[in-house]
């Protein structure tokens, strides 16, 4: 009975600590995904306003906005760029710790420049305007360089994947038609066999007839000339026996119709009436009368 309880008590603590961990978890990425629409927002909303003052407020404080704008959507797409590329492409890494450093600057200048929105001096804020361009215009070159460097690579990674795949697909094909490399090698065999077969059918006739022709002659030069034969008529052949002879003699023709017909014996051309057969419920035939 105590092992039991002890069981379902570890159970119990053992769901307790389960649920509270999976508690934290759900609470954190919930919270981080708050803090993440937070922070979008806000970058939407300060984008906008930025927008808005570049438009509607003219000199200095409308060019400060454009810079502000230009510099915060540079480092922006930079930054998704590289976080996108680095999971797949590990040499990223230092390209990203790069970027890490050139955001350090891009803060920096980024605030500067908000705390310049409000300077009521613009005589002073038109004095420092073409620093803060070529700052804005280094800091977003780089970032674009990085950017572009990634998008590059990412893209030189997937033609090589896409020749390597069409490659394969190449031989793959070739392999499911299979039978066309057959029919190819089959036509080029049976255009060339003629050739050879007649070759080689011409030298074996060429060999196999010397040897032959040269025995021939070696046995007759051996054997001599030939003796001479003596001029006999040849014998008579035998005379046929006689009655095959009066039998091939005679010539014996088929009967005509003529004397077939006489021969036969001539038949009524209708047949006598034979007695009828009387029943005894029939009445007596009459007598014919010739009057």
């Amino acid at each position: 009975m105590e092992a039991v309880i002890a069981v379902v008590a570890l159970l119990f603590v053992l769901f307790v600590v389960l649920g509270a961990y999976a508690t934290v978890k759900v609470v954190g990425a919930a919270k981080r995904r708050v803090d993440e629409t937070i922070t979008h927002a806000r970058r939407t909303v300060e984008d906008h306003t930025l927008r808005a003052k570049s438009f509607a407020q003219p000199g200095a404080v409308g060019e400060l906005a454009q810079l502000r704008l230009k510099l915060r959507t540079s480092m922006r797409a930079t930054q998704d760029a590289l976080h996108a590329g680095v999971g797949e492409d590990e040499s990223l890494k230092e390209s990203l710790g790069l970027f890490e450093r050139l955001s350090a600057h891009g803060h920096e200048l980024d605030a500067e420049l908000r705390r310049l929105e409000s300077e009521p001096d613009r005589t002073t804020l038109a004095g420092r305007l073409p620093d803060l361009r070529e700052r804005t215009e280094r800091i977003v070159e780089a970032a674009d360089s990085l950017r572009w460097a990634a998008r590059d690579r990412a893209r030189r990674f997937a033609d090589d994947d896409l020749d390597t795949l069409s490659a394969q697909i190449d031989v793959e094909t070739g392999a499911l038609r299979h039978w066309q490399t057959t029919e190819s090698m089959g036509t080029g065999a049976t255009g060339s066999g003629p050739t050879a077969s007649g070759a080689g059918s011409s030298t074996t006739g060429s060999s196999a007839t010397g040897p032959s022709t040269g025995s021939a002659k070696a046995e007759s030069a051996a054997a001599g000339p030939a003796p001479d034969r003596p001029s006999s008529p040849p014998p008579p052949w035998p005379e046929a026996p006689a009655s095959d002879a009066a039998e091939t003699s005679e010539q014996t023709w088929p009967d005509s119709p003529q004397r077939q017909r006489a021969e036969e014996p001539t038949r009524p051309a209708i047949n006598p009436p034979g007695p009828r057969q009387t029943y005894p419920w029939q009445k007596k035939p009459r007598p014919e009368s010739t009057t």
